[in-house]
């Protein structure tokens, strides 16, 4: 098929939150409220991180990579939601809204791989506490990086290069605020379901494979956490991978309501909804979780600040 005919249309429509008028004034204040509150509290815990020596540890590294990620995260989804919202606006151009697809894949893969990583530096240091230096050496965190953006590309590129094959219909109005794939997927005119058996066994690599390591993580921390006598030091020992647990709740909680799913039962309801949860309110508690809940991070900030550090054991 020539590149020509793959599709009849030069924009998109996007309707997420313009079925309600009468919301738009506190729709647009409060995700304009959620979006700098994490662009804030993210930023600012790379900053902590990056000039606070203390925290020039692999936990802190991952932890700010994370940070990064999910404000690039926000940045591919939130301006341009509050954008249509504020001048009522609803279009997208057509290769833009493949753009905003592939780039919304990647960052949430790379949130995904991100988590696992983590998980196994957190298993490394409770579980072989001695290993640990010779194990998670710069060399080695800054490989498990390259290797978790390059798989994060490779697969958003070969769903986005498939989905730039398709057809779409003259009804190009999506229900939802950013180009997602099921919404897409919706409008194709055409056979989806070698691009849909594509992105399940995707998602079983990216989703259920980093998934089950993280699991296995941390049956490994419980069962080493058991073994300490103290309930204090059960509690110290768990609390520096409490943070981490609580977010990869949150994160693959909201991801597989969405994506695991057959396209047919998808409903845009549902799917917005879940899509809030995991592109604005995740990304939001992410940089509070980390820095409220982490003793590490608040004396850094005392101290990249000029404050006077709180008294802490």
């Amino acid at each position: 098929m020539e590149i020509w005919n793959r599709t009849t249309i030069s924009d998109f429509l996007l309707l997420g939150f313009f079925q309600h008028p009468r919301q738009q004034p506190l729709l647009f204040m409060l995700f304009l409220g959620m979006y700098l509150v994490t662009m804030f509290g993210n930023l600012l815990n790379i900053l902590v991180i990056v000039f606070d020596l203390q925290l020039h540890t692999p936990m802190y590294f991952f932890l700010a990579n994370l940070s990064f990620t999910e404000t690039c995260f926000t940045c591919t989804i939130a301006p341009k939601m509050l954008v249509n919202i504020q001048t009522q606006q609803h279009t997208i151009f057509y290769t833009g809204c493949l753009m905003q697809m592939h780039f919304f894949i990647v960052l949430a893969l790379m949130d995904d791989f991100l988590l696992t990583v983590m998980a196994y530096d957190r298993y490394v240091a409770i579980c072989l506490p001695l290993h640990y230096t010779m194990t998670m050496q710069p060399q080695r965190c800054f490989l498990l990086m390259a290797a978790s953006w390059i798989c994060s590309q490779l697969l958003a590129l070969s769903l986005t290069l498939q989905m730039a094959q398709f057809s779409f219909s003259a009804y190009h109005s999506i229900p939802h605020f950013f180009c997602d794939v099921h919404p897409l997927l919706k409008l194709a005119c055409a056979d989806t379901h070698v691009f849909q058996v594509m992105m399940f066994i995707e998602a079983a690599f990216s989703g259920v494979v980093p998934l089950s390591c993280v699991l296995v993580s941390y049956a490994h921390i419980i069962h080493t956490i058991l073994r300490v006598p103290s309930a204090e030091g059960k509690h110290r020992v768990f609390s520096t991978c409490g943070s981490h647990l609580s977010v990869v709740t949150f994160f693959y909680g909201a991801l597989f309501l969405v994506y695991f799913q057959p396209s047919s039962s998808y409903t845009a309801e549902t799917g917005m909804v879940a899509s809030v949860i995991y592109t604005m309110v995740i990304p939001m508690l992410n940089s509070f979780i980390y820095s409220l809940r982490n003793r590490d991070m608040k004396g850094a900030l005392w101290r990249v600040l000029g404050w006077r550090k709180c008294s802490t054991p």
